[in-house]
């Protein structure tokens, strides 16, 4: 997901769109924007805040009628240009649970997702009436699948690696359901 710095070309897709985005940005003088970045983790199924100010502490999920599903006490920053962006991602993750295993020396021990909130404003010559769009993406970086007799985890490896195998076969079982030619079949999101 991160690729390397250089050359351009190896960039992952995380950096490459903090540079799309800033690049839009600055060719659309009409608007104004506001950009705010957050960084969380899924260890062991706890829901962290990677650039808060305790890191380790969990969170809970919430949900709202006008919100929907959002993370309870989640660090908002304001980036203004790439570097911003790109620092938060750093100081996130230094912060990651990572750990060693027989088959990865820097095995990542938990799924992640940088969240880049957008907000435009714009005046309507027309009316003079002030519109605000906003948007949200959700960049997604998921531990990869674990076999116990390849990593030789034992102890709390071994808990890490079930509880993100158990949340990857959850996910599998959600894009089935919604894949699925049959009606009105239940989604298991929980």
């Amino acid at each position: 997901m991160e690729g390397l710095p250089s050359p351009v070309e190896m960039r992952g897709v995380i950096p490459s769109c903090f540079s799309r985005i800033f690049a839009c940005i600055a060719n659309d003088p009409d608007r104004q924007f506001l950009v705010s970045a957050s960084y969380i983790e899924i260890y062991n199924e706890e829901v962290r805040d990677l650039i808060g100010d305790d890191p380790k502490a969990k969170l809970d999920l919430k949900e709202s009628p006008d919100k929907g599903v959002f993370v309870q006490g989640l660090t908002q920053n304001v980036v203004t240009n790439v570097d911003d962006i790109d620092a938060l991602q750093k100081k996130g993750n230094k912060c990651r649970s990572i750990g060693f295993t027989k088959m990865n020396a820097d095995s990542s021990r938990s799924h992640s997702i940088f969240i880049i909130r957008i907000e435009g404003r714009e005046t309507d010559p027309g009316t003079g009436r002030e519109r605000i769009r906003a948007g949200k993406l959700n960049l997604v970086d998921l531990a990869g699948s674990e076999r116990q007799s390849k990593t030789a985890a034992e102890g709390a490896r071994l808990k890490e690696a079930t509880k993100i195998n158990l949340s990857l076969s959850a996910l599998g079982n959600v894009i089935s359901a919604l894949t699925s030619s049959t009606k009105n079949k239940h989604i298991p999101y929980r």
